[in-house]
């Protein structure tokens, strides 16, 4: 398979799981629990096509650029595309079309489960990673921006701008970072 570099790319992605599907011979890349990529092997376990999603439009538009992108193996054709894993496809064109994917499957869950999925706070904070977490602070996730840093009895301003006035998965999202709000929420 040309895209040898592939596994280690999609693994190093956050909330992203393997497993082999011994069914159809298939090794799938999930996020969430859900499939977003998945490497298709013959009976010699050899790669013969890539499944990833993309946007309708972008996909017929990729088959047409493409004769190494076909309408979807054993999947819907609609939004489902498969790639020839020995073909023509640039490595570069390949990463962006499994990013698109992720960020695709990714996308449909709520923004909470998201957050919970990445394992990130509204502000692109792990909170795992805090000596604060499990003991002093249950993290912003978990809270409703309620954390031992916030205003007592509300939620952090960083997590009441981004989750409940604009409505986003992280702060990440928003145009006008970095705010007035993330400079001087106080970092703990």
């Amino acid at each position: 398979m040309r895209y040898g570099w592939m596994d280690e790319y999609l693994l190093k992605k956050r909330g992203v799981t393997k497993d082999l599907q011994p069914v159809w011979n298939w090794i799938r890349y999930h996020v969430g629990g859900k499939m977003f990529a998945a490497v298709c092997l013959d009976g010699e376990n050899r790669s013969y096509y890539i499944n990833l999603k993309l946007e309708p439009m972008e996909g017929e538009f990729l088959r047409q650029q493409y004769e190494d992108i076909i309408p979807g193996y054993y999947s819907d054709k609609i939004h489902w595309n498969s790639v020839k894993p020995d073909g023509e496809v640039p490595d570069e064109l390949m990463m962006d079309l499994l990013d698109k994917s992720y960020r695709l499957v990714l996308a449909g869950f709520s923004k909470k489960r998201q957050r919970e999925i990445l394992g990130l706070s509204c502000c692109g904070t792990d909170c795992t990673k805090c000596s604060c977490f499990g003991s002093l602070c249950q993290g912003c996730n978990e809270s409703s921006g309620r954390v031992f840093h916030a205003p007592k009895g509300k939620a952090c301003p960083i997590y009441g701008c981004a989750v409940h006035k604009k409505r986003f998965v992280n702060c990440a999202e928003c145009a006008g970072l970095p705010c007035d709000v993330w400079k001087t929420t106080r970092d703990p």
